[in-house]
């Protein structure tokens, strides 16, 4: 049953291809035709970021129409740099395939794993052994700059972590939690005074947020899925009150703190959870 699906993902895939060829060629789109890799990758992130939405909100449709968009800018740039000689798409594939293949010897070999966790450890072994570091490189430099922060801080905290500075617990950690609120409450105190004390500040409410991405490390969720699941939640209050102040002919600006106070109580009920 799953050898009868090549073909027709072969086929699928060769389309895409045309397609793509067709933009980017002589009578294409004039769009199309003036991206280059660097100007096309914010749009694959800003994709990737509406597949994490679409699988959030758990739309089947939705995450198969994303998906496609993602595939699409793929398409897309291996396309730019198959023009200009450097590679294909038939490289990426063939090279992910051979990587996933090597980092999977319990899969495709005979090493054996008794968990998750020490998956995670083998990968990291075999990763180090395919691109062997600098004897003066950093275990962070594999980080990206660009990602966003919550996730980047959550990696640099897996590589120091990695490499056996972390806490023992999560104990530890939501001690450290408390020693940074407190350090940050103080700081706001003076906060006001200068700019000086104003970074300082904010350089305390950052060493909060680090701390919580540790503790997250340690619970085992990730932090920025969290945060994303908060803020729908908050959405979804938010917009059950606005429909409510509506239907009493009210807006939020005219309604009394009060009011609002008692309609979000009302929100928490009326919402999913």
């Amino acid at each position: 049953m799953e050898n009868s699906l090549i073909p027709a993902e072969a086929q699928a895939l060769d389309s895409l291809r045309a397609l793509v060829r067709r933009l980017r060629g002589a009578g294409g789109c004039p769009w199309d035709r003036q991206q280059t890799p660097r100007s096309i990758a914010s749009y694959l992130v800003e994709e990737a970021y509406e597949v994490v939405d679409a699988i959030a909100a758990g739309d089947s449709e939705a995450i198969c129409e994303e998906l496609g968009d993602v595939l699409f800018h793929i398409v897309f740039i291996a396309e730019i740099f198959q023009e200009s000689g450097h590679f294909d798409l038939t490289a990426v594939m063939r090279r992910i395939t051979a990587k996933m293949v090597r980092r999977h010897p319990h899969v495709f070999a005979d090493k054996q794993v008794s968990s998750a966790d020490e998956v995670r450890e083998q990968w990291q072994r075999i990763k180090a052994r395919e691109k062997p570091r600098d004897a003066h490189a950093s275990l962070l430099d594999g980080v990206a700059a660009g990602l966003p922060p919550l996730i980047r801080a959550r990696r640099i905290s897996q590589r120091a972590a990695a490499a056996g500075f972390d806490w023992d617990d999560i104990s530890g950690v939501m001690a450290k939690v408390e020693e940074e609120w407190a350090e940050l409450r103080r700081a706001l105190k003076a906060a006001g005074s200068n700019a000086k004390a104003h970074r300082a500040a904010e350089m305390e409410f950052g060493d909060v947020l680090f701390t919580l991405v540790n503790v997250a490390r340690f619970a085992g969720f990730t932090p920025d899925t969290a945060l994303g699941e908060s803020i729908r939640k908050f959405e979804r209050r938010f917009r059950w009150m606005e429909k409510e102040l509506h239907a009493q002919g009210r807006t939020l600006s005219s309604a009394s703190r009060r009011h609002l106070d008692e309609l979000w109580e009302h929100a928490k009920g009326e919402t999913q959870a």
